[in-house]
């Protein structure tokens, strides 16, 4: 092995450790208040000399991380604006020196953006060397800040603040070719300026206040961008201490699917108050079907070899055969479309909960379920999962429907007779009782996958703890249940929504 693959990425295991937390292999598991507790941004500083490839790393650990949860901040945005007297003499100002940054106001701004608030940025003209005075780039709360600038490790205080430091080693010449190219393309500059400036101070500064920062990095990596295996080991780290929501690393029966763009669209979309029925239709199934993809992959599966047309054999699995799916009326029905499309000729069965009263009032089930339903796998669906316990249901229907089964008799009502619903309730679900019914029916609790687009902490807790073999799957975890006992921040009343029946 070479000198310089074993010089790839040097990782100062003591500096890791008190940065960084447990180390680069696994997490601890927080207890159930830890859980509930805002998440803490991670906090990744990124330093280098000028033009040692600082932004294009940073780009390419976002572009891996594929994650809405990770914002960029340079260090370069918080440059002084300089005063009359230094404009006239701008070639005799150095702008690689610590004074040359308002490091008071970049540390309140990782500050805020720590503590959960949006803060804005703002934007410097480095042809004219001063801020815009009428635009800012506003930044949000975020899970990862990445903070990168050739000085962020130079104060103590923003150094301290950061969970992780890269340093990008490149080689001098390398980066004086860069800074050329950028200076005169990018900010207007003529050649000779460029090295004078690199001469009288950029060099200098570099050795006197760049250099010495590098002992602070728990990663360094040569050759910069280039260093794309380096840049790997840094996302699956970034990934492993970004991690799943906190609940998950608790209930390791509870799978929420990965959050990428298209997903966090979605969930945009469908939340948003003003969206259209058929918008909110359209989108709804797309992520639902989805999470039905996402829990038919934690069904049993058997190896299965079959021959292809060029004659080759092929080693894949076969699918579960013993399958139903089941919807809590009505919210659940909206999730048959997505089942039945993954799953062809999938039997589907219903259960409808109705309490009346408060918790101590009795329990009228209609339920219309497989016979053999004791030897199938379970797929249980609802929209929500919010209280996890049984409560007053939407009794809302479509026109006409059969619902109830009272003394043996099935009652037919229009949905204006069923208009008696709790609203501060109607998020909340009947998941717990549905589970229990299933079991009562002789389905093993290990059988049964709930699948869900959102949960509240509350539900989760609750089902989790009742049913620890059952599985749920669910596409986000919301913040929690508000007074009235509806998911924050919620998509609203589900089932209106999806049917149409909000006016």
């Amino acid at each position: 092995m070479s000198e310089e693959t074993t010089r790839l990425i040097a990782i100062d295991d003591h500096e890791m450790e008190n940065a960084s937390g447990p180390n680069l292999f696994g997490l601890p598991t927080p207890t159930a208040t830890e859980a509930n507790a805002p998440k803490q941004p991670f906090v990744i500083g990124v330093s280098g000399g000028t033009a040692s490839g600082k932004t294009t790393v940073c780009n390419m650990i976002i572009q891996q991380l594929r994650d809405h949860r990770v914002v960029l901040v340079s260090q370069d945005s918080f440059y002084r604006g300089l005063t009359p007297e230094e404009s006239r003499r701008v070639h005799e100002y150095n702008f690689d020196h610590p004074d040359a940054f308002d490091t008071e106001q970049l540390l309140d701004c990782i500050q805020k953006l720590k503590s959960g608030q949006s803060y804005q940025v703002p934007i410097y003209d480095f042809k004219s060397h001063s801020r815009l005075t009428d635009s800012f780039r506003q930044v949000n709360a975020s899970d990862v800040i990445i903070l990168e600038g050739i000085l962020v490790f130079h104060d103590r205080r923003v150094r301290n603040l950061m969970n992780m430091k890269l340093f990008l080693d490149t080689d001098d010449d390398v980066r004086l070719a860069r800074r050329i190219k950028r200076d005169i393309v990018e900010r207007g500059r003529d050649i000779n300026s460029v090295l004078d400036q690199y001469a009288k101070f950029v060099k200098p500064a570099f050795d006197d206040f760049v250099l010495p920062t590098k002992k602070y990095a728990d990663v360094i990596i040569p050759r910069g961008a280039s260093n794309h295996v380096a840049i790997d080991l840094i996302v699956q780290h970034i990934r492993t201490k970004l991690g799943q929501h906190n609940l998950c690393k608790i209930y390791p029966n509870l799978t929420a699917i990965q959050s990428m763009f298209q997903i966090r669209g979605m969930h945009t979309l469908i939340r948003d108050r003003e969206t259209s029925k058929h918008d909110f239709i359209f989108y709804s199934d797309r992520l639902i079907r989805l999470v039905v993809e996402h829990g038919l992959g934690h069904l049993p599966f058997t190896e299965k070899q079959v021959v292809t047309p060029t004659g080759s054999v092929y080693t894949g699995v076969d699918f579960c055969k013993k399958l139903c799916g089941v919807s809590i009326v009505r919210s659940g029905e909206s999730m048959e479309n997505a089942l039945r499309a993954c799953c062809k000729g999938i039997r589907i069965g219903k259960i409808l909960i109705h309490r009346d009263g408060d918790d101590n009032g009795k329990q009228l089930i209609y339920e219309k379920l497989p016979k053999d339903i004791s030897e199938r796998h379970v797929l249980l669906l609802d929209p929500v999962l919010a209280t996890g316990k049984p409560c007053l249901y939407s009794l809302n229907f479509y026109s006409s429907f059969p619902i109830l089964m009272r003394t043996g008799k099935c009652y037919k009502h229009s949905k204006r007779d069923f208009a008696v619903r709790s609203r501060s309730q109607n998020t909340s679900n009947s998941a717990s009782q549905a589970i229990e019914l299933l079991t009562q029916k002789g389905v093993p609790e290990s059988h049964i996958i709930f699948l869900n687009l959102i949960s509240a902490p509350e539900g989760i807790h609750r089902v989790c703890k009742r049913f620890p073999l059952l599985k749920i799957v669910t596409s986000e975890i919301d913040v929690a249940l508000n007074e009235e006992f509806r998911v924050i921040p919620g998509l609203g009343e589900f089932g209106d929504r999806y049917f149409g029946t909000d006016d």
